[in-house]
């Protein structure tokens, strides 16, 4: 495969990834201050939400309300994390490698980045905001399904999903990092109480929809430990870290069983201490320093994307030969 395929296929996924996230952040964010009216305590949370998405948080006071958050966040063409944006650089990358993805894909793709590009901000403020999101969710989901059902497995699927994946589990790292730092202050992380604030907790929860199966391994009696070790160890919730990694593991296998490359590449041994690490830590040994051992993961994610690039992407030419 061209590298230019592959690294179009790659952040194809991966900013599709991100705004399938932005979407559901923003929507859980709108649903939340329904339970909680206190404008301080939502302009806390939108500074959280801004920040796991690399955005400049707003000056505790500023009277910049949730429309205008839902405007910036949604549809500002300007803004490179914008919903709009993210969608759109979504199709470009699958433009460039119209011939290798299937019809199908193309058409879910290019539906959802329409629906965006054509809704009127007004008319979803004032009617139901949470539609929007669902359609930007639920389309980035049955572009996902889309793509299992009609894309044979070669070397692009396979990129798709370590884009898909590597995505996924910084996004999870970056916001359980932010979340964690404002709430888990007290004893409550580490004696396993419940915890005392229930509401962050069942939004962060939520925010990786993630609350009814959480009930489902423990019970609905939220504890900080508990959380910690569902979101980060749990090998079967598609929204763990652990999950994610050894998604992307399982890829780089299989792009090196269809291609000339071994498996003991850089790619794969970073992959493995990571996937290692996760499958062996426990989380009382993560808990006394978790921001520590949240940061290790990003480093690690990133040395991943670097790794892709040097085996993948960038390969000198006689390499190939």
């Amino acid at each position: 495969m061209l590298s230019r395929v592959a690294d179009s296929l790659y952040w194809m996924s991966r900013y599709l990834e991100r705004a399938e996230h932005t979407a559901r952040l923003i929507d859980v964010h709108l649903n939340l201050m329904l339970d909680d009216t206190r404008r301080d305590v939502s302009l806390q949370r939108w500074n959280r939400i801004l920040r796991s998405l690399h955005q400049q948080p707003v000056p505790m006071g500023d009277t910049t309300d949730a429309e205008q958050m839902m405007r910036d966040l949604s549809f500002d063409t300007e803004n490179p994390a914008s919903i709009e944006s993210l969608v759109g650089l979504a199709r470009e990358n699958a433009r460039q490698v119209r011939e290798q993805i299937s019809s199908e894909m193309w058409m879910q793709l290019n539906q959802l980045h329409l629906h965006v590009k054509e809704s009127n901000v007004d008319e979803v403020w004032e009617k139901q905001p949470h539609e929007f999101f669902r359609d930007v969710r639920n389309g980035a989901h049955l572009f996902q399904g889309i793509t299992g059902s009609t894309m044979v497995r070669t070397e692009g699927w396979h990129f798709i999903q370590l884009g898909r994946y590597i995505e996924r589990a910084l996004l999870i790292t970056t916001l359980l990092d932010i979340h964690y730092r404002a709430f888990a202050l007290s004893d409550d992380l580490y004696n396993g109480r419940s915890v005392d604030d229930y509401f962050p907790w069942l939004g962060l929860l939520r925010f990786f929809t993630a609350f009814e199966a959480y009930t489902k391994v423990y019970n609905a009696d939220l504890r900080a430990n508990r959380i910690t070790e569902f979101l980060l160890l749990n090998a079967e919730f598609p929204h763990s870290v652990r999950f994610c990694v050894e998604m992307m593991y399982n890829a780089a296998n299989d792009i090196a069983d269809v291609t000339t490359l071994h498996r003991n590449s850089r790619l794969h041994r970073t992959i493995g201490r990571l996937r290692s690490a996760l499958s062996f830590d426990e989380v009382e040994d993560i808990l006394p320093d978790l921001h520590r051992y949240l940061d290790r993961i990003r480093q690690q994610c990133l040395e991943i994307h670097d790794a892709i690039y040097q085996t993948y992407i960038y390969r000198p030419v006689d390499s190939t030969i």
